[in-house]
């Protein structure tokens, strides 16, 4: 296991609330790229999803061989308000969730991480799969923040 992994991890938990800085609310729920979701649907989603991927870690530290389910992310962001969610919230508790998963992370032996889970679309998913797709999620969507906040001529520093 690469241990460097869980540090990248861990050091992704203040990146959401830094994507944010300095954007009102109707610039958060903008549509700079049309057919897009907005900034704040980006982050809302982040949340939600990292969420998921914590609780998918821990059932494969703690069960044999448990099911990761799939969701629907465009159903979860049409159908669980995003634009009308504190986006503020939504990065603290990205950020603590991100702290608590990666202690539990650190604790672990190196075998744990061959350890996995039957994803019901992508199939079978080790730990280590786990952490890296999740360290690689965040860097994708933080792309296409970026990208927003240039066209609404706010770019990250």
């Amino acid at each position: 296991m690469n241990r460097a992994l869980i540090d990248q991890y861990e050091a992704g938990a203040v990146l959401p609330g830094r994507a944010i800085e300095g954007l009102s609310k109707a610039e958060l729920n903008s549509f700079p790229v049309a057919g897009m979701w907005s900034i704040q649907q980006v982050i809302l989603h982040l949340m939600d999803s990292d969420l998921v991927g914590s609780d998918r870690m821990k059932r494969v530290i703690s069960e044999p061989n448990p099911i990761l389910y799939a969701y629907d992310e465009n159903l979860w962001a049409k159908n669980l308000t995003y634009e009308q969610l504190d986006p503020k919230i939504a990065c603290e508790l990205f950020r603590l969730n991100r702290l608590m998963t990666a202690s539990i992370l650190k604790t672990l032996p190196d075998a744990a991480f061959d350890r996995a889970g039957n994803h019901t679309e992508r199939g079978v998913e080790s730990l280590e799969v786990l952490v890296a797709g999740y360290v690689e999620h965040l860097s994708h969507h933080l792309k296409f923040v970026r990208d927003k906040r240039e066209k609404l001529g706010k770019p990250m520093a």
